[in-house]
């Protein structure tokens, strides 16, 4: 049996005893916003039609992570943007997220969004040989263990790798 929760929703809690859901909703992904975002940004796409890639700015791991993509993106397939600047938050209102949420790398092409561990997946596709074969195999990983590896290297990024005082890219 398989139970689908929209991501829009709260966490599914594992008790000793049972399988227990808790949906609470967020009332901030909820809301209507009184801006179409995709109409707001299409200015990104209209003359230039590679992905941008958002990361955080002052994360030495995300600093390291673009440095690695461009050394390996020989076409420059990829934009770059941080999440902290204009452009990165209105792109990630584009993506449906709050413009101040810097918890994920994420990837923006013309009509959809990735993020976590399904953004370094698309990441992969774009960037030089053998990186677009690996992504093929790591695609057939679940997601949920993907995305919970992920997490755990996102939520410790500032205390395994450091940060910076402002954006090196």
């Amino acid at each position: 049996m398989a139970i689908l929760i929209p991501a829009s929703f709260g966490r599914l809690t594992v008790p000793s005893r049972g399988l227990r859901v808790s949906a609470s909703a967020n009332p901030r992904t909820l809301r209507r916003d009184s801006v179409d975002w995709v109409k707001e940004t299409s200015s990104f796409f209209e003359e230039d039609k590679r992905p941008i890639m958002l990361f955080d700015g002052v994360c030495n791991l995300c600093n390291g992570g673009v440095k690695f993509v461009r050394d390996h993106d020989q076409n420059r397939s990829i934009r770059f943007e941080a999440l902290q600047s204009e452009s990165g938050k209105k792109l990630l209102m584009r993506s449906g997220r709050a413009p101040d949420d810097i918890s994920s790398v994420v990837l923006v092409e013309k009509d959809r969004s990735y993020i976590k561990s399904d953004a370094v997946l698309k990441i992969m596709k774009y960037i030089d040989l053998p990186f677009p074969q690996l992504a093929f195999f790591l695609q057939f990983s679940p997601l949920f263990v993907r995305d919970f590896l992920y997490e755990n290297v996102a939520d410790n990024r500032y205390a395994m790798f450091g940060r910076s005082d402002s954006c090196e890219i």
